[in-house]
């Protein structure tokens, strides 16, 4: 059984070498992911070209995610370099005015200059993912003046949350909008947008992209409190391509504990929208270190899988940890077994909706069919792969085969839930030689077999986005002589 669920790896120092590029090919990664708050312009443009050149090599179409910075909003360095070990009930002061190098057990500086302007009295900063607590005393110019809630030790560059949400920082920085014009040029298939507040961040993002010469799909990465906002939040997923669930920000901001109903509700939200959505963060970080994941981490994957997550993602297990390739095979593994459950493979998703779209009736409809009708694959003759898209958003164990002559359109599936991307350019005019040249290609790959039963999707009119209007069903065998 193929596995439907996708798995989305971030390059890194550890992936750089070409043995262990091909070992992570191997094993079955989808997407990569260029992390831009690491690294030059050179140094992604060579991952990129040499991870699409190894998938090539391995007959593999593997997609692009370039992700963004964001807005810095961290503390500055401290004196050596040493990190400081802060006391619970001891002042601590987070000071715009302290130089970059200058933070001792007393104050730290400031990256994101615009905090004390964010917060008043009686607000909570996290910093460090939530390991150190501060509690908001008093704000006096450029300097808020905390008292340690939770202690421990704290050094350079760590991230501040503001407890509930509502910093002022802009989702799109100078960099980022640097870095846009980067990832259209490595023709990234997806853009992730860090920290968006609203739909009109996306939308600008988008346009910035456009505006460089990118097609790439944009990903909404939901990491603050205020996205969640009721109303906010569908306009941000209407607006985006895809979303993730970046649940280290989030997590800070909203709580641990509300994250798992939050994971499920927006997993639901994005597939009844018809959007793809990433489960990420911390999906099996004990192997940066271990060869094995924890068994609380084997239930985190498949539970994500359960609840209809397109992609889990992996960040410095793949980036920076020892076992890149092993991750992702562990990761295969428990997606694999999740996906028996039969939960996951039965769906009555839109069942009683109206549809805005021919194309979109007509997977909707193949969905329906393929369910009932005991049908072995689909066979789409996709063009801007939307019709797999709207497929992928069904539960099904029916593997669906994006067929299409379009690179870009291959990379952009290889996110989608159970969709498989194909090369596939025919010369036919004639409809029967069209759909027998489809099976004869799941034929050649060994996804159908003699007397199983295949439907084909396609359009009357060839080279035209949105143009499906055919479903046929067919029994491999006695295709030679189908016609539409």
């Amino acid at each position: 059984m193929q596995r439907r669920t996708k798995i989305v790896a971030t390059l890194g120092p550890a992936t750089d070498d070409p043995k262990v590029m091909d070992k992570i090919i191997e094993a079955g990664v989808d997407v990569v992911r260029i992390n831009f708050s690491h690294g030059s312009p050179e140094e992604h443009a060579e991952r990129v070209e040499k991870v699409r050149n190894r998938a090539r090599a391995h007959g593999r179409q593997v997609g692009v995610l370039c992700d963004l910075q964001g807005p810095k909003i961290r503390i500055e360095r401290f004196k050596d370099g040493k990190k400081v070990d802060l006391k619970e009930g001891q002042p601590f002061a987070l000071d715009i005015n302290v130089p970059g190098d200058g933070g001792d057990e007393t104050q730290v500086g400031l990256a994101y200059k615009s905090l004390p302007d964010d917060v008043k009295r009686g607000d909570t900063l996290l910093l460090d993912d939530g390991r150190i607590v501060l509690w908001v005393e008093e704000v006096t110019g450029g300097r808020i003046n905390c008292k340690v809630v939770v202690g421990g030790l704290l050094s350079d560059k760590k991230g501040i949350n503001l407890q509930g949400g509502g910093l002022s920082a802009p989702a799109l920085t100078d960099k980022d909008r640097v870095d846009i014009k980067t990832a259209a040029e490595l023709r990234a298939d997806y853009v992730a947008l860090s920290f968006p507040r609203c739909a009109e961040d996306v939308n600008e993002c988008r346009e910035l992209l456009r505006k460089a010469g990118g097609h790439g799909g944009i990903v909404a990465k939901i990491e603050r409190a205020e996205a969640l906002v009721s109303g906010i939040i569908d306009e941000i997923i209407a607006a985006s391509d895809v979303i993730m669930i970046a649940r280290g920000d989030l997590g800070v901001e909203i709580g641990d504990a509300a994250l798992p109903p939050v994971q499920k509700e927006l997993i639901t939200k994005s597939r009844d929208m018809n959007k793809v959505v990433i489960t990420a963060t911390q999906m099996m970080e004990s192997m940066i270190e271990s060869p094995i994941p924890t068994r609380a981490e084997v239930f985190d994957v498949a539970n994500a899988v359960l609840d209809g997550t397109d992609a889990v993602m992996l960040s410095a297990e793949t980036a920076a940890g020892k076992y890149p390739d092993l991750a992702i095979n562990a990761m295969d593994r428990i997606c694999r077994e999740a996906e028996k459950q039969r939960d996951v493979i039965r769906s009555t998703h839109r069942i009683d909706t109206e549809f805005k779209f021919i194309d979109e009736a007509i997977a909707m409809a193949s969905m329906y069919t393929a369910n009932h009708l005991r049908v072995k694959a689909i066979a789409a003759l996709t063009e801007s792969g939307a019709t797999t898209l709207w497929m992928s958003r069904i539960s099904s164990g029916i593997p669906i085969y994006a067929l299409t002559s379009h690179v870009e359109t291959r990379r952009k599936v290889t996110l989608y839930r159970g969709v498989y991307p194909v090369s596939f350019q025919s010369e036919a005019n004639d409809t029967m030689m069209v759909n027998k040249e489809a099976v004869d290609e799941l034929l050649r790959r060994g996804a159908v077999r003699e007397g199983d039963l295949v439907i084909i999707t396609k359009g009357d009119l060839t080279g035209v986005p949105g143009g499906t209007n055919v479903m046929k069903v067919i029994r491999v065998g006695e295709h030679d002589v189908a016609a539409v």
